[in-house]
């Protein structure tokens, strides 16, 4: 197998990354202190093409392999976590989404401005009494005439609050439970009847918009279902299927700027009239982040290689996420560890690092469940 980039990803990874070093990251610790959306790169992003880059052209996307947005996501992930998720929420969760299971109209009056970044996407799935259990969700859809009207509420969503449409499951048949009684809805951010709580308090990514959405009687066109009645739970796994992929770029590229800060803060740092990095317990640590980074890059990598190639990805995919994000917690700590007293200080970026790790191994899918998809994906295959 060829593990190189191609020409043209290889120039959007030094594209982005030029972009990420110069723009993104020296705003990365204000963006993380006030908690402010970075609208002005996120519209920086848009003029360069990047929030729509696996989206093909005539929808109004840069037509690039799938490959080539997961880099992306991991050079801005090295740079500032929070902007990485907010292009990873809208490609990912919901120009997608769009662009599979949409009708030609909807991609036309949807997708084309999502992938021109011209509007802002997000996906409503998580409940307050329903995260990893889609079947408790509470949400409902009713159809009247020629409107669906929705009531609930949505917690955690990423991107809300700013997004211009979210995707939103609902329950429409409630004897069928899970599969079969959701359906997915395209709902616009004006609609009368949907609201938005103010921006959550969160421990990282906290540049990246964490609403409650609030739906009150809000009526939807008949027109914006996605998919089909009672395609909403297959709708939403194939959206976290690639999302994953993603989640797991971002979590790399999060390890990837934690080990470079803790290789350059042990040539740095001299205790004992030498750098620490002579010490053999701290060469460990740093043999250590190398290794796992760079097996988490080839489990990901190899998700979006089967993305790309139409191949079944699902047990990949939550593979990759789920190494890539536990290793991204394991190193992000040993970085502190490693620039001490100084790593748990506000002042330097260690901390935000372990912060914004966090979030990788819970949401689109914990740890937890990432275990379960890979053994039941073990276990259909070996019963064949």
């Amino acid at each position: 197998m060829d593990f190189r980039l191609s020409e043209e990803e290889e120039l959007i990874r030094n594209t982005i990354r030029d972009f990420a070093e110069n723009e993104v990251a020296p705003r990365a610790e204000e963006i993380d202190r006030t908690g402010e959306f970075p609208a002005d790169l996120i519209k920086k992003l848009a003029d360069m093409g990047m929030m729509g880059i696996p989206i093909p052209e005539e929808y109004g996307g840069g037509g690039a392999s799938y490959m080539s947005y997961i880099v992306t996501i991991e050079e801005l992930a090295r740079a500032c976590a929070s902007t990485s998720v907010i292009v990873e929420s809208h490609v990912s969760l919901c120009a997608e989404p769009i662009l599979k299971f949409g009708t030609e109209e909807q991609k036309k009056k949807y997708l084309v401005p999502l992938a021109q970044g011209k509007m802002l996407g997000s996906f409503g799935l998580t409940e307050p009494n329903a995260g990893s259990d889609a079947g408790g969700m509470q949400t409902t859809a009713v159809l009247d005439g020629n409107e669906w009207v929705l009531n609930g509420s949505k917690m955690f969503i990423s991107n809300s609050g700013v997004a211009d449409i979210t995707i939103v499951l609902a329950v429409t048949d409630k004897e069928k439970k899970t599969h079969g009684g959701i359906s997915a809805f395209i709902v616009e951010a004006d609609n009368p009847g949907y609201s938005t709580s103010a921006p959550l308090d969160k421990l990282g990514i906290r540049g990246s918009h964490t609403c409650e959405i609030t739906l009150e009687d809000c009526r939807v066109p008949k027109e914006n279902l996605l998919g089909e009645v009672g395609q909403g739970f297959k709708i939403a796994m194939w959206a976290l299927d690639g999302g994953r992929i993603a989640i797991a770029a971002q979590a790399l590229g999060i390890a990837q700027a934690a080990y470079e800060e803790a290789v350059r803060y042990s040539l740095e740092r001299k205790q004992f009239g030498q750098p620490i990095g002579r010490f053999e317990f701290v060469q460990g640590m740093l043999a250590d982040m190398a290794t796992e980074i760079q097996a988490a890059r080839l489990l990901t990598y190899y998700a979006a290689w089967l993305k790309d190639q139409g191949l079944r990805y699902t047990k990949e995919a939550a593979m990759a996420k789920l190494y890539a994000s536990e290793a991204a917690m394991r190193h992000t700590i040993k970085n502190v560890q490693i620039h001490g007293g100084y790593g748990f200080m506000m002042e330097y970026p260690a901390q935000r690092h372990m912060r914004d790790a966090k979030i990788t191994e819970i949401y689109e899918g914990t740890s937890e469940i990432q275990r379960i998809v890979i053994a039941n994906n073990i276990l259909k295959e070996f019963s064949r």
